[in-house]
């Protein structure tokens, strides 16, 4: 037990080694990438909804390359687990929701 009490320092030193690189790198992309548009950037994001909303119309989506098509798939499923995880986060619970703290507005008896 001393052996190992003694190399725990040697150990956290090395995670420490291990993952300040990645959490460097995680993090300059985390400021870009996770944070909400300015009031600048709105109106390319409406012009982005409004060539989509269009593309969807005439039927453009069916000339994307394959490339294209994957990004495009990929950025809707991670839409989509954010979604996910929100709706666990509000829950509070990975399945269904906790209706036995429900108490209702009008009780029926």
């Amino acid at each position: 037990m001393s052996k190992l009490v003694a190399q725990l320092p040697r150990l956290a030193n090395g995670v420490v080694e291990f993952s300040q690189p990645r959490l460097r790198t995680f993090w300059r992309y985390a400021k870009v990438e996770l944070r909400p548009p300015t009031p600048g950037e709105i109106p390319e994001v409406t012009k982005r909804l409004t060539d989509v909303l269009n593309s969807a119309k005439t039927g453009k989506w069916k000339q994307l390359t394959v490339k294209e098509a994957t990004i495009n798939t990929m950025i809707g499923l991670e839409l989509l687990m954010w979604f996910f995880i929100g709706e666990v986060i509000g829950r509070g619970t990975l399945v269904g929701y906790d209706v036995s703290r429900v108490q209702p507005k009008f009780p029926l008896f």
